[in-house]
């Protein structure tokens, strides 16, 4: 495993874990939770499907392959929506700080990891 594969699947460890309690939050009404919707789609929906994206990843390798790329990306725009600087604004953000500096970090690290990987596949 590549240094840049063990920082990226911290990266999705962390971002697995962190959605993880926020869907136990949004199905147990445990203040503060997401809301059950936005106006797109449903959270529960949409946390499960950025999940899946990360599990998918862990499996095939975050940077090791072009599907675990991709998995990789979309858990990592997945977790932007959830995790995202647009968070700042919103009103329950003194309870939720520490979880949204948490995704931004692990979501920082996964894109660098990306990045990092795909520049030492194409050095040369």
């Amino acid at each position: 495993m590549t240094r840049s594969d063990r920082h990226a699947s911290a990266a999705l460890a962390a971002l697995i874990m962190l959605q993880a309690v926020m869907l136990g939050a949004l199905f147990t009404a445990t203040v503060p939770h997401p809301p059950e919707t936005i106006a797109l789609f449903g959270i529960g929906p949409f946390v499960g499907a950025s999940l899946a994206f990360a599990v998918a990843a862990l499996v095939l390798g975050p940077a090791g392959s072009a599907v675990g790329r991709l998995c990789s990306l979309a858990a990592g725009l997945g977790a932007l929506m959830s995790y995202g600087p647009q968070k700042i604004l919103d009103a329950q953000f003194p309870l939720i700080w520490p979880t949204v500096v948490t995704g931004w970090a692990a979501i920082l690290v996964l894109f660098w990891a990306l990045y990092a990987g795909w520049r030492a596949r194409n050095a040369g």
